[in-house]
């Protein structure tokens, strides 16, 4: 700093402010139970072939939710819900989503413990040297391979940039945001499933307890380029 002192200029030194930023401090794991623990919750994911054991259950989800993170205004009106942990590369938890387990018009609860994080499942258990599924849902990507899944419409996947992306979607040729979405792929050059006209189930969980082998379905229905279009244009008319 330079201040005038009787015709002087004189010259000082001003120690610039220093700021102690402290990282942030994830958590390894939830304090909650398994979801095997719970029957109720055991039988919903056992009946769809789904392991309890990778899950959790939150008797009271709202309640529990806030003392994690400040969520929800109020907690009246709480429900149980399964509790599907995500986590970043490093293995640290970075958010959750609720599944409710009875009819509501509220399936899924999302909460970001790392607002910066995307809102992907399965990214700590990924090998990004291999071809990684993108699919819909964390129930679905639990059945393929070395997938991950969105949790929500606004998940970020430039966190697998450079890794091999192979995109899944439900098989809904009538629903018109899923068809956006694969013409897009499409568009792009990107890897896709289109699934071929055999398989009628709408989604990955449905397909597996109708039996279908869905690591070779998947593997036989990859497409991109002009092959991918021919096969998508054919599909959605379906």
């Amino acid at each position: 700093m330079k201040s005038l002192k009787k015709g002087i200029l004189v010259e000082t030194l001003v120690e610039e402010p220093k700021f102690d930023f402290k990282k942030p401090v994830f958590k390894k794991s939830l304090d909650l139970p398994k979801a095997s623990t719970n029957p109720v919750a055991k039988e919903y994911l056992e009946k769809r072939k789904l392991d309890p054991e990778k899950f959790y259950f939150a008797n009271k989800f709202k309640e529990w939710t806030n003392s994690q993170k400040e969520t929800f205004d109020t907690v009246g009106r709480d429900e149980s819900r399964i509790v599907i942990p995500m986590y970043d590369k490093s293995n640290n938890l970075i958010g959750f989503q609720g599944r409710a387990l009875g009819p509501n018009s509220v399936k899924y609860i999302t909460v970001m413990l790392d607002e910066e994080a995307p809102k992907i499942y399965g990214l700590n258990e990924i090998n990004e040297q291999l071809p990684v599924y993108v699919v819909e849902g964390p129930f679905d990507s639990t059945f393929v391979n070395n997938s991950v899944a969105l949790c929500g419409s606004d998940g970020d996947i430039r966190c697998l940039e450079g890794s091999s992306i192979v995109f899944v979607y439900d098989n809904e040729p009538r629903n018109r945001e899923i068809v956006n979405r694969i013409d897009k792929c499409v568009s792009r050059g990107e890897k896709v499933i289109i699934w071929p006209s055999g398989i009628v189930e709408k989604d990955i969980n449905d397909m597996v307890l109708a039996g279908h082998d869905i690591m070779n379905v998947l593997e036989s229905n990859t497409y991109s380029g002009l092959e991918a279009k021919i096969k998508f244009n054919i599909w959605k008319k379906i």
